[in-house]
């Protein structure tokens, strides 16, 4: 059972990720009465399962001003948190291994010069510099020595015990199970555990965004990806930066073992709602389609058999409390060969956990901020795209302050909600009230 709910507030942020403590966490420091609620536990699903890199290299530059406020956030929040989250300025680095990747590291380059950003091609020298040991065969390197990191399974936690201690509500396997509407003004949400009346909804919920929101009425055409990752045990430093390559991407963790990834390797679970919103997808699809599996599966049959909910009723949201889905452990064998053969400091490295996370990807693959039309008083802060952990304070400022009526510091235009989205149509069977995440 959650600590004692409120029977009201100002503001109640939905879900436990990095997005919705960041947001809680603004909230408060703007001094609004604020209560966050997450189904299962804080930073359960993707916001502790992803690399743990937080860099502007590589960004949408739509996304730029977010994540260069992020950095600066990102350092403040790092000093004033009593715990250690490893919180390192050691850079990202790109190995150059193709035409290809000159001619897209150079494209964005030219995009991002507006920023005056520290990113710069290195040449093949400089880059042996930064990385003696490579044995990737390389033509240099995109570097970003300002970029940072800091460790996912630590970071948000401590942020949500320091928002305990300070006095804000956080709400633990408390689900959300409606949100009820007056004149189409936000008035309440209805959790598991009973009603709390408020004025603003803030929902941050990930992967699960696309459900509540059909649920409401609103039509988000949102893909679930699942990407695995793995961590070794302690080994010798390869360098302080990140780095990324065709075969494995890789972050020295504060406990000096490594995390190890690969770029675009996941896979989607095919469901309905996937079907109906297939069409928005389409230029992505065509791109990645090497690298993104497609599975059928159990999803798809519990889809179906979805019933709808209410108030009184249990949601989905309860039926899962965490997404676990199972690694992809051939790609991680994959992986780790490849990690082993480039940096001769991982020779006798071993993968000592493995795990997936689900990603909430939009088709333009950056975010939906911004108040949801025709819900007077909910904002939506989804569809990160598998960068939202780098990005987190900042999308969770301007959140914040869109949920209290105030003009956002950032420009959000780019990631207005309504862009890609409409108003579902319960007779044209797209009610909400059937589908999975």
């Amino acid at each position: 059972m959650p600590q004692a709910l409120p029977s009201a507030t100002e503001v109640v942020v939905i879900g436990g990720g990095v997005i919705g403590v960041a947001t809680a966490w603004y909230l408060q420091r703007l001094g609004v009465p604020v209560v966050l609620c997450e189904k299962g536990r804080i930073a359960g699903e993707q916001s502790s399962r992803n690399w743990g890199w937080i860099r502007k290299q590589g960004r949408d530059p739509a996304e730029l001003p977010l994540i260069i406020e992020s950095l600066r956030l990102w350092a403040e929040i790092a000093r004033e948190l009593p715990e250690d989250i490893g919180w390192t300025v050691g850079g990202v680095t790109y190995l150059v291994e193709s035409d290809a990747d000159a001619a897209r590291y150079t494209a964005w380059l030219d995009q991002a010069r507006a920023y005056r950003l520290d990113s710069r091609m290195l040449s093949v020298a400089e880059t042996h510099t930064l990385l003696p040991n490579v044995r990737v065969a390389h033509r240099g390197a995109l570097f970003t020595a300002s970029d940072a990191r800091a460790e996912p399974a630590l970071a948000v936690p401590a942020m949500a015990r320091l928002l305990r201690a300070s006095g804000v509500p956080v709400c633990e396997t408390c689900a959300v199970r409606t949100v009820e509407r007056s004149g189409g003004k936000v008035t309440a949400v209805v959790t598991e555990h009973g009603r709390i009346g408020c004025t603003a909804v803030v929902l941050a919920g990930g992967a699960w965004s696309r459900l509540l929101l059909a649920h409401l009425g609103f039509a988000l055409p949102q893909l679930q990806v699942i990407a695995s990752v793995q961590r070794t045990g302690p080994a010798p430093l390869i360098a302080e930066t990140a780095l990324g390559s065709a075969a494995v991407a890789l972050r020295r963790r504060a406990d000096g073992g490594y995390t190890l990834a690969r770029s675009g390797a996941s896979r989607a679970e095919i469901v309905p709602a996937n079907l109906r919103h297939a069409r928005p997808f389409l230029p992505v699809l065509k791109r990645d389609w090497r690298q993104l599996k497609f599975r059928l599966g159990k999803p798809f049959l519990d889809a179906l058999l979805e019933k709808p909910w209410d108030g009184d009723s249990e949601s989905p949201f309860e039926r899962t409390r965490v997404l676990d889905p199972p690694p992809d452990h051939g790609l991680l064998d994959r992986v780790l060969v490849a990690a082993r053969a480039a940096f001769p400091q991982l020779a006798e490295a071993r993968s000592v956990e493995r795990w997936a996370g689900a990603i909430d990807v939009l088709p333009d693959e950056i975010p939906a901020i911004g108040p949801v039309p025709g819900i007077n008083g909910l904002v939506l802060a989804t569809g990160f795209s598998g960068h939202g952990f780098g990005i987190g304070p900042a999308a969770g400022k301007v959140t914040a302050e869109l949920a209290v009526g105030r003009n956002p510091s950032v420009d959000l235009a780019a990631f207005r909600v309504d862009r890609f989205t409409r108003v579902a149509d319960p007779a044209h069977g797209d009610s909400g009230r059937r589908g999975g995440p």
